[in-house]
């Protein structure tokens, strides 16, 4: 009796992890269409991934109960509560970035309709390393891989960068076109949810990290032994 429960229990948490991959790979797709969105001034893209977004939203509610299901039923201990616990918090995380790409294209879609200026920041390396950031953090999930998500937390401080170079620029821009406050502020936002983006996929990291370590890394100096 007590093995078949085991056995259960095994596959439900078996269920859980391919439901909470299944939900990266689509937030990752939502990722892709808003940095190409943000290349490409795509009002039609920044609408389809506007219209799609109930769908992360519907998986993240599936993966929640699913999670509290087995705490109920289960009550796990140690490595496998500390999964539980990892995946209700990256699921919280995905979706959120689910919110951020909703938010770019939100943005596009405004920045679409404007008179714009010849383009003085280039976004698509910002884009690019928060592409990165949030597929490191996934492939750290399912390898188990201390190092990799250990390099996803590392590679922040790059994006907030960037993020202040397009501030100050933007900033300039504003003093320079004042007439143009609108459309500059809205890149000005572009910036601050790819930003977001990319905390969001290093708060990924860091569960992972606990997961692999029961360590709680957030807020704390990052060195390694």
């Amino acid at each position: 009796m007590e093995k078949r429960i085991r056995k259960h229990f095994s596959r439900e948490l078996e269920k859980i992890k391919k439901l909470i991959l299944s939900l990266g790979t689509m937030v990752e797709e939502r990722v892709r269409m808003a940095t190409k969105a943000i290349e490409s001034n795509d009002a039609v893209l920044a609408q389809r991934i506007i219209k799609s977004d109930y769908e992360v939203d519907e998986m993240e509610v599936d993966i929640e109960e699913e999670c509290l299901k087995v705490l109920a039923l289960h009550q796990p201990v140690a490595v496998d509560l500390r999964f539980i616990i990892a995946v209700i918090k990256i699921n919280n995380e995905l979706e959120r970035i689910g919110d951020q790409a909703v938010n770019i294209a939100e943005r596009v879609g405004v920045t679409a309709k404007s008179d714009q200026l010849e383009m003085f920041f280039d976004y698509s390396a910002m884009g690019e390393k928060a592409q990165d950031m949030l597929k490191l953090s996934l492939d750290a999930l399912v390898k188990m891989d201390y190092d990799q998500a250990f390099k996803v937390v590392m590679m922040d401080d790059e994006v907030d960068a960037i993020k202040e170079q397009a501030y100050d620029r933007i900033k300039k821009a504003i003093a320079e076109h004042p007439d143009k406050i609108g459309y500059l502020i809205n890149l000005l936002l572009i910036s601050r949810h790819l930003e977001r983006l990319a905390d969001h996929a290093t708060n990924i990291a860091e569960e992972v990290i606990y997961l692999i370590e029961g360590e709680i890394v957030r807020h704390a100096a990052y060195e390694r032994d």
